[in-house]
């Protein structure tokens, strides 16, 4: 597989568009660090043996804008808050021993 061509980013002319995307395309190829056949979506692919990860840019089209998002919550809708992880256990010192049941 050859690699596409850089091209100079110019700034992309931004149609309003209520048009829905078309669908990510499977596309598949090899990796290019160890060789193993790997999948992706419109031609940007990730191995998960070796780590690699092709540039963005390499894609088949480009990717939509955060606007374009479905996902994306509307308007004035924040995040979620993050709930607070487990609570810390207490450190046991040298001199303590575990709790043991008996």
């Amino acid at each position: 597989m050859t690699p596409r061509p850089h091209r100079a980013h110019l700034p992309e002319e931004r149609t309003e568009s209520t048009a829905p995307l078309p669908p990510p395309e499977l596309t598949e190829a090899e990796c290019r660090r160890c060789g193993t056949y790997i999948a992706g979506l419109d031609g940007r692919y990730a191995c998960g043996v070796c780590g690699w990860v092709n540039d963005h840019s390499e894609g088949h089209r480009r990717l939509p804008r955060a606007d374009e998002d479905p996902d994306r919550p509307s308007k004035g809708r924040r995040r979620p808050k993050q709930l607070p992880g487990p609570p810390p256990e207490p450190e046991q010192g040298p001199d303590q021993e575990p709790d043991r049941e008996p």
